[in-house]
This record gives C-alpha cells, sequence and structure tokens, in this order.
C-alpha cells in the first residue's frame, strides 16, 4: 500500500492539472494525435487510441473525485454506471472511502490507542492470518507487513464491537481493503461496512443474517431456476453448501481478485444485492452442466470450473448479474416472512424444552409411585376374636366421630368469633416490624400444614385400602359375609373420622392464622397507642415552646417600637437643625450681599477719605470674614 499511495499522491497531482486543462483543447491534441499518426501502422494507432481512452478516463474520475457531493446529488445514474464498469485501481482508494462516508471517523483518531490494548482474539486472529491470501505477494511470508497490518485491523476492530469480536471471513474483507489503502483507512471502511452493510449481522456469533440471505437466495432459485432447484434438492445439495461463502466473503474466496474486486466495487454503492445477483447469475450460466452432475459431481464443479469462467471478461459476467430478475420488496416480503418462522421455531424449541421438563418430572413421579405399588392381596381366614374386636373398633371409631363433629363445631364457633373480632380491628400495612413474632407465627402454620397433609395421605390411604379390600371374593359363606359388611362399616367409619380430622385440623389452622392476627393486630394498636402517647407529649411540649417562643416575639416587637420612635424623633431633630441652619445660611448670605453692594457703593461715590475708606474696608472685612466662619462652623 506504501507503492500504491505514492502513485496515488502522483496521479492525484495528474488529475488535478488534467482537470484543469480545456476539454476541447484535448480533443483538438487528440484530433491531431489521430491526423500526425495516420502513416503509422495499425497497431501503434490501435495503442494510440487506448491511451487516448485511459487518459480521459483519468480526467473523468479525477473530476468525480473532486466535485464528489455534486456528482452524489445530480448524476446518481451516471455514476452507478462508471461503477458499474469499474473503478480504475488506482481511484479505488478515495473512491471506496467517500463510497463508505468513510473518510472522516471519530474512529479513526482511537486507532493507535487500540493497538495498545489487548483483545481475547488475538490467538484466534494469528491462527487465521496465514490462511488469508495465502498465494498473495503482499500476505504471503510469516511476519510480513501484509500480515502485520492485518492482524493490527482485525485486533482493533474486535476491541470496538465486543459482541462480534473476531469472524474469519472478515479477514478477507480487510484484505482486499489493504492492497488498496493505508491500515488506518482500511480499518475505518471496515467500521462501516460492518455498520451499514449488514456485515455485522452476518458475522455475530448467532449468523442469523446469513440464514435470512440463505432463505432469500433459495427463493430466488425456485423461482427462476426451478429445474436446477428440483436436481439439488434430489441430491442433497444444499444451499448453505456452496453459497454461504459468498455472502461471508463477498465471493473473495470463490472468484479470482480482478472478478472480485469488481464486483465489490459494486457492492460498496449498492449492497448485498450485487451478491443475490452475481450467485444467480452463475447458476444460470452452468444449470446445464449442474443438472447432469451427482453431488460430488457439481462439488468439484463449484471448487475447479465455475472461478475460472469468467476470468478473461468479467463485464461478462456482471452483464449477466444485471439480467436476473431481482425485487427488493418481494425481498422485504421475504425478510419478514423469515422473521416470522424464525420466532415461530423459538416458541415451539421453548414448548419442546417445557415439555421435555414436564415429561422427565411425570417419569421421576411414575417411578417412585411404581416403588409403592401394592402388590395383589392375598384374603385371610378371620375368626370370632377378629370380628368381635372389628365391632369394638367400629363402636369405638362412631364414639370418637361424635366428638370430633363436635370439637369441630366448637371450633367453627370460636373461628367466627375471631373472624368477627379481627374483622372489628383496623387493618395496617406496617408489619415488617413484626418480623420476629411472624416467623414464631409462620411455623406453627407450616408444622398445621404438615400434619393436615399427613391427615390427607392418610384418607387416601384408607381410600386405596378400602377400594382393595372392596374387590375381594367373599361369597363362601354368610359368616364371611357379615364379616366383610362389619369390615367395610370400619372402614367407612375411619375414613369420615380421618376426614373429621382433616377438617378439625383445618379449622385449626384457620384458628391459628386468625389468633396470630389477632395478636398482630392488637400489638399494632398498642404501639400506635404508645407512639400517639408519645406524641401528644411531643405536642404539649412543642405548644409551651410556641408559648415562649410568641412572648419573645412580643418583647421583640415592643422594643422595635421604641426604637423606631426614637429613631423617628432623631430624624425629625436633625431636619429642625437643619432647617435653622439653612435659614441662618441664608440671612448671612443676605448680609454679606449687603455689605458688598454698601462697599462697592462707597469706592463708587468717593464719599470717604483716603484712610477713612481703607478703614471703613478694613471694618467690612473683618466682618465678612467672621460671617464666613460662622457659616463654615455652621
Amino acid at each position: 500500500w506504501i507503492n500504491n499511495k505514492k502513485i496515488k499522491t502522483s496521479n492525484r497531482n495528474k488529475t488535478s492539472v488534467m482537470t484543469l486543462a480545456d476539454s476541447k483543447s484535448m480533443r483538438s491534441m487528440s484530433g491531431s494525435r489521430r491526423n500526425s499518426g495516420s502513416s503509422l501502422v495499425s497497431s501503434s494507432s490501435a495503442s494510440s487510441n487506448l491511451s487516448h481512452l485511459e487518459e480521459d478516463t483519468w480526467i473523468l474520475w479525477g473530476r468525480i473525485v473532486n466535485e464528489w457531493d455534486e456528482w452524489r446529488r445530480k448524476k446518481d445514474k451516471l455514476l452507478k454506471e462508471l461503477i458499474r464498469k469499474g473503478i480504475p485501481h488506482h481511484f479505488r482508494a478515495i473512491v471506496w472511502q467517500l463510497l463508505g462516508n468513510a473518510t472522516d471517523m471519530p474512529v479513526k483518531n482511537q486507532y493507535s490507542e487500540l493497538l495498545k490494548m489487548s483483545s481475547p482474539c488475538e490467538k484466534l486472529i494469528r491462527r487465521d492470518i496465514a490462511r488469508t491470501y495465502p498465494e498473495h505477494e503482499f500476505f504471503k511470508g510469516q511476519d510480513s507487513l501484509g500480515q502485520e497490518v492485518l492482524f493490527n485491523v482485525m485486533k482493533a476492530y474486535s476491541l470496538v464491537d465486543r459482541e462480534v469480536g473476531y469472524c474469519q471471513g472478515s479477514a478477507f474483507i480487510v484484505g482486499l481493503l489493504l492492497m488498496q489503502m493505508p491500515e488506518e483507512e482500511a480499518f475505518c471502511v471496515f467500521v462501516r461496512l460492518m455498520q451499514e452493510y449488514r456485515l455485522r449481522e452476518l458475522f455475530k456469533p448467532t449468523m442469523a443474517e446469513l440464514g435470512l440471505c440463505i432463505y432469500q437466495f433459495e427463493y430466488l432459485l425456485q423461482e427462476q431456476l426451478p429445474e436446477l432447484n428440483v436436481h439439488f434438492r434430489s441430491q442433497s445439495f444444499h444451499t448453505s453448501m456452496y453459497a454461504s461463502s459468498w455472502f461471508l466473503t463477498l465471493f473473495l474466496t470463490f472468484l479470482p481478485m480482478p472478478v472480485a474486486t469488481r464486483i465489490f466495487d459494486i457492492f460498496m454503492y449498492e449492497g448485498l444485492e450485487i451478491i443475490f445477483r452475481v450467485g444467480m447469475a452463475i447458476l444460470q450460466y452452468n444449470q446445464t452442466d449442474l443438472i447432469q452432475l451427482d453431488m460430488e459431481g457439481m462439488s468439484q464443479h463449484f471448487q475447479k470450473v465455475i472461478p475460472h469462467q469468467f476470468d478473461s471478461c468479467p463485464d461478462k459476467l456482471i452483464l449477466r448479474a444485471y439480467q436476473v430478475k431481482y425485487n427488493p420488496k418481494r425481498m422485504k416480503k421475504l425478510e419478514k416472512e423469515y422473521t416470522t418462522i424464525k420466532n415461530k421455531e423459538m416458541e415451539e424449541q421453548i414448548e419442546i424444552k417445557r415439555l421435555r421438563t414436564e415429561n422427565r418430572l411425570l417419569k421421576q413421579r411414575i417411578e417412585t409411585l411404581e416403588k409403592f405399588i401394592i402388590g395383589p392381596c392375598v384374603v385371610s381366614q378371620y375368626t370370632e376374636q377378629f370380628v368381635t374386636g372389628l365391632q369394638m373398633q367400629l363402636e369405638q371409631s362412631r364414639l370418637q366421630e361424635a366428638e370430633l363433629l363436635g370439637a369441630l363445631k366448637e371450633m367453627q364457633d370460636k373461628v367466627l368469633d375471631l373472624e368477627k373480632r379481627s374483622s372489628s380491628l383496623p387493618d395496617e400495612n406496617n408489619v415488617a416490624q413484626l418480623q420476629d413474632e411472624l416467623k414464631l407465627v409462620k411455623l406453627r402454620e407450616l408444622e398445621t400444614l404438615h400434619s393436615f397433609r399427613e391427615m390427607q395421605d392418610t384418607v387416601t390411604e384408607l381410600n386405596q385400602r378400602w377400594q382393595v379390600s372392596g374387590g375381594g371374593h367373599w361369597k363362601e359363606s354368610p359368616k364371611k359375609n357379615a364379616l366383610n359388611e362389619l369390615q367395610d362399616k370400619l372402614m367407612g367409619v375411619r375414613l369420615r373420622e380421618a376426614q373429621a380430622q382433616a377438617e378439625l385440623r383445618e379449622v385449626k389452622l384457620q384458628a391459628i392464622q386468625l389468633e396470630s392476627q389477632n395478636q398482630i393486630h392488637s400489638k399494632l394498636i398498642g404501639r400506635h397507642e404508645v407512639e400517639s402517647a408519645a406524641m401528644q407529649e411531643r405536642l404539649q411540649q412543642l405548644a409551651g415552646q410556641n408559648k415562649g417562643m410568641l412572648a419573645q416575639l412580643t418583647e421583640m416587637k415592643r422594643k422595635q417600637a421604641e426604637l423606631d420612635c426614637k429613631s423617628k424623633e432623631e430624624v425629625m431633630a436633625v431636619r429642625l437643625r437643619e432647617a435653622d441652619s439653612m435659614a441662618a445660611m441664608a440671612e448671612f448670605r443676605q448680609k454679606i450681599a449687603e455689605l458688598e453692594i454698601q462697599k462697592e457703593e462707597g469706592l463708587i461715590q468717593g464719599q470717604l477719605n483716603h484712610s477713612d475708606s481703607r478703614q471703613y474696608i478694613t471694618q467690612l472685612r473683618d466682618q465678612i470674614g467672621e460671617l464666613k466662619n460662622e457659616v463654615t462652623h455652621i
């Protein structure tokens, strides 16, 4: 890239010079060259025409670069056609940066700092660098300049975007950028490609965008090449087997570098659409050959034949690509369909996981129950003593049932009473302060629940035994039938007794709960009473303090009033003195004016002699001085 940069600098200077030249003079020069070269051989004229064409291309692209904003606004269609025809090699670096809007990116200033940091992906990057363009001179050899700058760019991006980190296919894109420009600029262009050209979604660990691209490409294949699609399906030749690398590396690992670079020119302007078009064009061109091959033959055809079909004429492939039907609106609909399908698959996977968990739990319960299954019952011979014992147990069970019913009724009455008392108590939410008491109550509730569940298990067991014993064949003698009846009654009484005990324990549990609530509410009431008394006492103290403060405030107001009166009196006295002084000053000024008038009159008339006038003037001056002193004093 150092040599390219030098060439690029000289080319820029050359371009700026050429853009200043008049187009008419250039045409006249080319016309004169044609006229002067009429005597030359045809080969030299052809080379001359080619050089003129190159010069025209240089002038045109130099003008495009210098007037880039105007071309993007006003000549966008013409610019698109020129890019499809190919960007000149020496203009690729600057044009790619302009197309990606990567000329002035803030991340460029962070690049040197990123290189000083360490990345968790460094080992993976080092491992894959040797596999990136191994035949290219710039990247050939361990510790070469190309491998070093490629490592720097990949490491820097793995630190900028830690979610993506490093993916192997991205190194080929960065390698192509480094062949055209320095590493800082290549880094900026790559960041822009990841952010704005859907590459970031392609290289995420889930690769969800790659699945979408494969789904859209399969639709194009099914719609435009149905016979080839059927053949691929019959041979189990999936689209991902050959098209994944197309989207991940933008054909850089599939086609020769000149052809792939032409595709990359268009990709910088039009995005992933050109990848779909080129892929379909390749399949259309090879459809006849591929239909005749099996899976292994198709794999060999993709690896060895297809990559070299357009070496001599990349324009042929580009032309075929733009003959492919491509509907952006339909692609958007396919994207929505794919998102819906993936969401349903995600929901189904969640449901399958849930069902598997439930299935596993049910299997565990079945295994546990199988351990406790009672085997077939064997009915033994009952004696008369056993019958008598059953009758006694039946009577005792009836007595216990009656006692339990009475106790149950008493507990129900007690529960009703406690519910009434509990409803009359105030409902408070501040129960967090009674955690210790609640812990004890909850322990008692847990014990009661445990005993209640044990009673339920006993009832269930008795019911099972009742069902099992009811299935016996006791029809051999009347004595056995009576025994069976007594046993049935006994089992029924035991069942009712167990149910009554269960109900009794449930009622006791409710009573305990209500008693605990009653205790909580009573303690809350006591605490509130204590707090109320404390608040009343505090209120009385504040009232006393308020009275004292009011008295102090009244005294301060009285003193303030006295001070205001005194200050008003002093102000009035000062104003009176000022008025007297002003009157005295006016009187003295009037006297001074009269004396000065008399002085002037005495001098003008000459009535006084020289000595008398001098004495009279001295007296007047003394009087004026005294009056001035008094005025100054005042």
